[in-house]
């Protein structure tokens, strides 16, 4: 929903002031963009909006599946982690009774899985998935590094 709202935020700040500097010429053609050009917008991944963006000649299917094959070789091994660190930890201080210290000690022991988890939720989105989309839409500009 946050990425939603910043798309549509640039999408109106991009969009406004050119409408009302053609009404205040009263010229006669309003610069509205077309719903083809807004919905390219919601999916290119990119949170500037721009009429036109770089686009590549053609679509690389093998790089499409090899990141979403990266997609979903995160989705497992952030899965494996989860059961094999965090679940057990839990599992175990489930059986006693309640106490400060074997909570305090099942987060300690869940802090490094859980760090691998979001490294890994962040590769999956922000580089696999964004590129994937990235290609099937042909877009071009891909710095989403720099």
């Amino acid at each position: 929903q946050v990425r939603l709202v910043m798309k549509a935020h640039s999408f109106i700040r991009e969009n406004v002031p050119r409408v009302l500097s053609s009404v205040k010429d009263k010229s006669s053609t309003v610069p509205i963009p077309r719903i083809s050009q807004y919905l390219y917008f919601l999916f290119a991944p990119t949170l500037i909006y721009r009429d036109n963006y770089p686009r590549n000649p053609t679509i690389r299917w093998g790089y499409v599946a090899t990141k979403f094959a990266q997609v979903l070789g995160s989705l497992f091994y952030a899965y494996y982690i989860f059961v094999r660190l965090c679940i057990p930890q839990f599992r175990n201080s489930s059986q006693e009774t309640f106490n400060l210290r074997g909570l305090v000690l099942c987060i300690f022991n869940s802090i490094l899985p859980g760090v691998l988890i979001l490294f890994l939720a962040f590769f999956a989105f922000l580089h696999c998935w964004l590129n994937a989309f990235a290609e099937m839409l042909r877009f071009a500009d891909r710095m989403f590094y720099k």
